[in-house]
């Protein structure tokens, strides 16, 4: 289905520069290693805001960044790419930045410093009429400076009536909270797009089967991306929904969730029925890992 270019989804969350080191050689700790690095946009918000303007559909993105050169250049690549920025604060914080170890693989290994991006309130939240949907990142609510914030947004948007996307984001900061606060997040969305890894940490399950049935007690639709496997999905009370990946060669798959994510979000508010929404997030994520980068070739390296 062509997607509606009148849509228009707010993406709350993070924003980053990320610092990409992709590694000619295995590393020699203590030693110089060849490498190849790069600077991009990133972020799990942003990336997704990034993903789901390039589709053609509207993207706005509430976060934070630092009043510094990485701010400003992170700016400068949200016009370039089309997204609305105009409820992106700047604050006294330095910019967030994640340094990524990418392998000869494709494999990232991140090391983030939240910045700017921790301290989120619902102020920071635009008038939520025009828009037809909201993206919530998983480290806006594992944030315990932005979590309190990002909830009353998640309890304005839910009044308002929008569906409700959201991302669990990766075990290794979810292990930085109790797993029974992650569940009570759940039934507040309509959405949940874990990747495999995550889904079953989060279910606390041995197999996708059992992770489905788990987190559809706590959300009405799961979307479980699962790289190079491609994607399940279930809606409560459907039936399980299996979409290879689209063969590519990778390059680097920091991003891949995200623009799975955007893909799927642009395809679904569009009116595309399950299958459709994960195809579309599949072919986006395809694009995505071919580059380097999490963001759109649209933008440039920063």
């Amino acid at each position: 289905m062509p997607l509606n270019i009148s849509k228009r989804v707010l993406c709350i969350g993070d924003v980053m520069l990320d610092v990409v080191v992709a590694l000619q050689s295995p590393i020699n700790y203590g030693e110089d290693t060849p490498s190849r690095i790069t600077t991009h946009g990133g972020g799990a918000a942003g990336n997704v805001a990034s993903w789901i303007a390039h589709t053609g559909t509207g993207a706005s993105i509430v976060a934070r960044v630092g009043n510094d050169s990485a701010g400003a250049a992170l700016i400068s690549e949200f016009e370039d790419l089309g997204v609305d920025h105009s409820t992106l604060k700047k604050t006294s914080d330095a910019t967030g930045v994640v340094v990524i170890l990418v392998d000869k693989n494709g494999e990232r290994t991140m090391f983030p410093e939240t910045g700017a991006n921790s301290g989120l309130v619902l102020s920071d939240m635009p008038d939520l009429s025009g828009f037809d949907a909201a993206y919530v990142s998983g480290y806006a609510l594992l944030n315990p400076r932005s979590r309190a914030g990002v909830l009353e947004m998640i309890t304005a948007i839910k009044a308002a009536g929008l569906p409700l996307f959201y991302d669990t984001v990766t075990v290794g900061a979810m292990k930085e909270v109790d797993r029974a606060l992650i569940h009570s997040w759940l039934p507040l969305m309509d959405y949940v797009l874990p990747n495999e890894e995550e889904a079953l940490y989060v279910a606390d399950a041995k197999d996708i089967d059992s992770a489905l049935t788990k987190l559809l007690e706590l959300c009405p639709a799961v979307i479980i991306k699962r790289g190079s496997d491609g994607a399940c999905a279930q809606e409560r009370g459907g039936n399980r929904i299996d979409v290879d990946a689209v063969t590519t060669v990778l390059a680097d798959t920091t991003g891949a969730g995200d623009s799975f994510a955007g893909g799927f979000i642009a395809a679904k508010i569009s009116g595309s029925d399950l299958r459709a929404s994960v195809v579309a997030g599949v072919t986006l994520a395809a694009t995505c890992v071919a580059n380097i980068g999490a963001r759109p070739q649209g933008g440039h390296a920063l």
